[in-house]
């Protein structure tokens, strides 16, 4: 039987050129801009082009584009070896905003011509404007006889905190001696976007939980980052929690637990920015923990939810 996986992600510029119309789909989403499509679209073409500068500035600190296309497909390839034998399985990237987009992908999978699809989100907490627009995307795309399979949202799956587990672990270690508080950092979301019923909050919640009672006796809180525009978003922001680990003079571990790669809001917001803010506020010892990626329990983890809706 063939099995095709679609791993879904919101992908990233891979050119400065890509930049603005990187921006331009992202805000296009209604997901993302929730107004109709007559006023939203030239609104995302005038945020994109506002915009553009500042994230070309961004990405020119880590080489000019996203890595994300990379290491995802790294980790569809990683898949694809631990499901192993039994049947020929085969996984797709399907970014969101940037290529290889949902057309382009579905195109590919027809020619595989699969007997069965898996929608496999690379986004642990379920939220709709990351899952729930990717499935839209893929819907309106695809028109497949072959049944499909849906996993939603992973937040405490076992393999992804066993991941979790180590990395932080090992960055508690980095840290050295004296006192230290976890922040465990998820991108943040508009407060009126929760209050609407989507449950990410709750979720990432539920993900930094089931990591600090693994580990246990942490000094651990909760934080959301990269937050835009002028909408009241979920807290504490992480940059808070950064400065207040400052003034109490504790070292910072910092794991970005709703991202499974590594890209511009890790590697520059967090590696770069933050490292900044930290030193300026007097924090003892800044250490980031890296994302999942294609740490051996974390992709286990993926391969008991795809064996798990066969």
């Amino acid at each position: 039987m063939k099995v095709a996986i679609i791993l879904f992600n919101l992908g990233g510029p891979d050119s400065p050129e890509a930049v603005q119309p990187f921006l331009r789909n992202l805000f296009s989403d209604p997901a993302i801009i929730r107004l109709p499509s007559f006023l939203r679209k030239p609104l995302a073409s005038f945020i994109a082009r506002r915009r553009t500068p500042k994230a070309q500035g961004i990405y020119a600190q880590i080489g000019g584009s996203s890595p994300i296309l990379g290491q995802t497909e790294a980790q569809a390839r990683a898949l694809e070896e631990a499901l192993g034998p039994g049947y020929e399985w085969r996984g797709y990237v399907c970014m969101r905003y940037w290529h290889p987009m949902t057309e382009a992908v579905v195109r590919s999978v027809k020619r595989f011509v699969p007997d069965r699809i898996v929608l496999l989100p690379l986004y642990p907490q379920y939220s709709t404007a990351t899952t729930a627009s990717s499935f839209a995307a893929w819907h309106e795309a695809a028109s497949f006889k072959a049944p499909t399979a849906t996993i939603e949202s992973y937040p405490t799956d076992p393999g992804f905190i066993a991941a979790s587990v180590e990395l932080v672990k090992q960055g508690l270690a980095d840290a050295g001696d004296g006192p230290k508080r976890v922040l465990f950092s998820a991108h943040g979301l508009p407060e009126r976007v929760i209050k609407a019923g989507d449950p990410y909050q709750s979720q990432v919640e539920q993900t930094a939980k089931a990591i600090a009672d693994a580990i246990g006796g942490l000094d651990w809180t909760v934080c959301y980052q990269s937050r835009v525009g002028p909408l009241k978003w979920i807290g504490p922001s992480t940059d808070q929690e950064v400065a207040r680990a400052g003034a109490d003079k504790v070292g910072v571990v910092l794991y970005p637990l709703s991202f499974v790669s590594e890209h511009s809001e890790t590697l520059v917001e967090l590696d770069i920015e933050y490292r900044h803010l930290a030193e300026k506020a007097g924090v003892p010892r800044y250490v980031r923990v890296p994302t999942v990626g294609t740490h051996p329990k974390f992709i286990g983890g993926l391969a008991d939810l795809v064996r798990s809706v066969m």
